[in-house]
Order: structure tokens, then C-alpha cells, then sequence
């Protein structure tokens, strides 16, 4: 074989294999807290502080948020509001906090890592024409069903309205409203926003881009952070996804649907984790986008349905399952 040919193989086999991503399942990993046999009702997200904590939101009355230390052991329970759908913990200069989209109380909260909120953005700060809609009475509701938020390094605070509109909502650091853009009448390939589940600041890209997790349209794709120039990253094969982390060049994308899958920057996916082809124990069984899997039913790592997802600070999956039991499940980068 021809020296230059030799080489050429040489080199992309070594880029192929530094492009390899492997993950080994780590059961039981997650403990629970003193006098619990299960976590608790889960709705909602997962995410790593700097330290290394790990906070899983519960929907249980003074239950907002249950803290593990790096080992899986609980630590303990942040009393917020146990509607927290979506929220992430982000750095900054002024220190380290939590943002949270608050589901059944339609606001924003940002509060310190002990639980203090130092901030809110309430339901009468949004637009009257997005967040504001009228009964068969005539009479005005609040029309916002928020999901998720982040933050951009600038510090603006973006809000999707998941559940209702899709609407993206666009406040400054001390949570003033700036602008409005996605919803059913921003188009990306033919098709409005739909049920975009949650949404992340990329930092991967310079400028960053804001990631779309469009769940009602099985599709998740980037726009700049003024919401223009939209960019597919993926709309045909999804299960769903619904949440999404990265670290390093690589995202971990939760798929409702029964998957766990993991991406490069370049948008191809590189691993699937936990697929769950709704085959169950007698065949027929369905297993995923349902809350009311059972902990007898819980296959090893298998997913029922992927809600929250993070990596954690040595690039490890945590994912957490929209299930009345809860339930987290652990994958650890070979």
C-alpha cells in the first residue's frame, strides 16, 4: 500500500476513534431520602452545580428540589416551589444560582443555592398580548404555561412558554422584558413552534445559539439568540427530546419517547443510551411518555421517559424520567 495511503487510513481511523463516545450504565446509582423507598414525583429537570451537587426538582409539597452529593447520597431538600418544570444552575460574577421556570405559578424565580429567591419575573411582566387570554366568560386568564429557561452570558434570561404558545421570551439580567420571538407564527422549515418543551443557551458556537427542543414537531434545530436564522440540527429518527446539556463539544439530548442519545457539534448523533422499544416484559407492555411505569417495572438501564438531563462536571449522563415515583438513572463516560 502506497505511503500517502497508508497515512490518509492512519488519520481517519484516529479521528474516528477520537469521535467514539462510550458510556457504561451505573445502576443505583441515586439514593433517596431518610424514610423513602422512591424519590419522589418527578416532573422536571436535573442539573450539576460547580461543587459537583446534583438537584433533581420533585412536585411534592416542600419538596422543590432534592440534593445528592457527588457519591448519590441525598444531602437535602430545598423548599421551592414544587412546579419547577425546568431550571438550571448558571455562573456568573455576582455568584452561582438556580433559574427556574415555575409551571403552575407562571413565573420566573432565580434564587441562591440555599433556596433563597433573590429574584423573580411575575406573570404580569410578560407582553398583555402573549401572556393574557380570555375564558369563554370574556373574563382574563393568564394564558403563559412556562417549561424551561436559561441564561446567556450577557446575563438576558430566556423564557419558552412550552406547554402554551411556544412563545420565547426575552428579559435583562434584572428581569425587564426585552423581546418576543418563536411561537406558532415563526416558521422553521414549514412548521411553527410547537410544544417547544425546553430551551438552552449553546455555548459551543461563538456567537452562542439558542437550542430549540421542538417536541410537538419531533425536531430540535438552533437560532441565533434574537431568534433569526434558524438551523436544523435534527427532525427525522427523534424520539421526542425534551431536554437537553452539554459539556465540551458533545450534547446529551433526553428523548420522551424512550432514549437517551448523545451528539456532536457538528449535529450527528454518537450514542444511543437506554432505548426502550416499548416491548415491556410480556411484549406489549408501553413504557415510555407515561408517568405510571412502575418501580417493579423498571428495567436496568432501560428508560421509560426521558424528561431532565445533565451532564455532569467530568462529562457523566444524569437523566432524569417524568414518572409519579421518580426516578434518575446514571451513564459514566468510559
Amino acid at each position: 500500500m502506497p505511503t500517502l495511503r497508508l497515512l490518509a487510513l492512519l488519520t481517519v481511523c484516529s479521528l474516528s476513534q477520537a469521535a467514539e463516545v462510550k458510556y457504561d450504565f451505573a445502576p443505583n446509582f441515586l439514593g433517596t431520602p431518610p424514610g423513602k423507598a422512591q424519590i419522589g414525583n418527578g416532573h422536571g429537570e436535573i442539573a450539576v452545580d460547580s461543587a459537583g451537587l446534583i438537584y433533581v426538582s420533585v412536585q411534592e409539597k416542600d419538596a422543590g428540589i432534592q440534593v445528592y452529593g457527588k457519591d448519590g447520597k441525598y444531602v437535602k431538600t430545598l423548599a421551592l416551589p414544587n412546579s419547577l418544570h425546568g431550571f438550571v444552575i448558571r455562573k456568573s460574577a455576582e455568584g452561582e444560582f438556580l433559574y427556574g421556570a415555575v409551571l403552575n405559578e407562571q413565573r420566573l424565580i432565580k434564587a441562591k443555592l440555599d433556596g433563597t429567591v433573590v429574584m423573580e419575573i411575575k406573570p404580569d411582566a410578560f407582553p398583555s398580548d402573549k401572556g393574557k387570554a380570555k375564558d369563554k366568560n370574556g373574563k382574563a386568564v393568564n394564558a403563559l404555561k412556562l417549561t424551561n429557561c436559561d441564561v446567556a452570558a450577557n446575563g438576558d434570561i430566556f423564557l419558552v412558554d412550552g406547554y402554551g404558545k411556544s412563545w420565547v421570551f426575552v428579559f435583562d439580567k434584572d428581569g425587564k422584558f426585552k423581546s418576543v420571538f418563536g411561537g406558532p407564527t415563526q416558521i422553521v422549515d414549514g412548521k411553527g413552534f410547537a410544544n417547544t418543551h425546553k430551551i438552552f443557551v449553546d455555548n459551543r458556537f461563538s456567537p452562542a445559539r439558542l437550542l430549540c427542543l421542538d417536541r410537538g414537531n419531533n425536531r430540535m434545530f438552533h437560532v441565533d439568540l434574537d431568534g433569526s436564522n434558524p438551523q436544523m440540527i435534527a427532525n427525522k429518527g427523534l424520539r421526542n427530546p425534551s431536554s437537553a446539556s452539554f459539556h465540551g463539544e458533545l450534547m446529551c439530548v433526553a428523548e420522551i419517547a424512550g432514549r437517551v442519545s448523545v451528539w456532536n457539534k457538528e449535529g450527528k448523533m454518537l450514542a444511543e443510551l437506554g432505548s426502550n422499544e416499548n416491548t415491556g416484559a410480556n411484549g406489549t407492555k408501553k413504557e415510555t411518555n407515561t408517568p405510571g411505569v412502575k418501580p417493579a417495572d423498571w428495567r436496568e438501564g432501560v428508560v421509560t421517559s426521558p424528561h431532565g438531563i445533565t451532564f455532569d462536571n467530568d462529562g457523566n449522563i444524569l437523566e432524569t424520567e417524568w414518572n409519579q415515583f421518580g426516578r434518575v438513572l446514571r451513564w459514566n463516560r468510559k
